[in-house]
């Protein structure tokens, strides 16, 4: 951006988005580094912030979620904390037997996920409290060494059960959908383009993933479309 305020970007610290007052901050912040954010706000109104537990609970949530409806990632993870008497933890999700986690609802591929990423876990293959202490991108690199977990998943799981302002899933589609109404592009932006763009929004590109999701709910719904 060609009126970016490089000592105010150098200043500015990835805050850790707690609650929605931080959040709120955040966003402030974001829209004074980026005005060509402004409008979205007026369209999508200002967005909540999204929070799920962190640890193993959390990244199990996200994995749940994955090509479901949220009603159903709601059930699904429902009827996994019942099997296995709580918050999915490690030593649970490992005792527990195939025949329960089916049961519950869970496809064979997302068992052998969570399984994995379970037994990884145990070993020490992944230490998720370090994961909290690195920067965006390389936490994400890192969560990639658990069995079937992509960028798009480590990144859902920095910015939504660790609170993570900079962490930025650029592969997904609603929010190259809705950078490229937003800006007026001809289609949908590329990952790489959205990836590129949101190096004006450091460190506070999950910030803009929020936004940007919530326009894209915004313009669906006034069109009669299912957010």
């Amino acid at each position: 951006m060609a009126n970016r305020n490089s000592t105010a970007e150098e200043m500015m610290k990835e805050p850790h988005l707690s609650d929605q007052s931080v959040f709120d901050r955040a966003l402030d912040d974001l829209l004074a580094l980026d005005p060509r954010l402004v409008p979205l706000v007026a369209v999508a109104g200002r967005p909540a912030l999204r929070r799920r537990p962190p640890g193993f609970a959390g990244l199990a949530a996200v994995v749940v979620a994955q090509q479901l409806s949220v009603a159903s990632a709601r059930a699904i993870y429902g009827r996994l904390e019942a099997a296995l008497g709580g918050a999915p933890g490690v030593e649970a999700m490992l005792a527990a037997t195939p025949e329960a986690l089916r049961a519950a609802g869970l496809s064979a591929p997302k068992i052998r996920t969570l399984t994995g990423i379970a037994r990884a876990l145990a070993d020490g293959a992944v230490d998720l409290d370090a994961v909290a202490r690195m920067d965006a991108d390389t936490a994400a690199q890192t969560l990639t060494r658990l069995p079937g977990i992509g960028l798009w998943t480590a990144d859902i799981y920095l910015l939504f059960c660790l609170g993570r302002a900079d962490a930025f899933p650029h592969g997904d589609l609603a929010l190259q959908v809705a950078l490229g109404e937003a800006f007026g592009l001809p289609g949908r932006a590329t990952p790489q383009g959205l990836r590129a763009v949101a190096e004006d929004w450091r460190p506070l590109r999950g910030v803009a993933a929020h936004l940007l999701w919530a326009y894209y709910g915004a313009r669906r719904a006034r069109q009669g479309a299912p957010a």
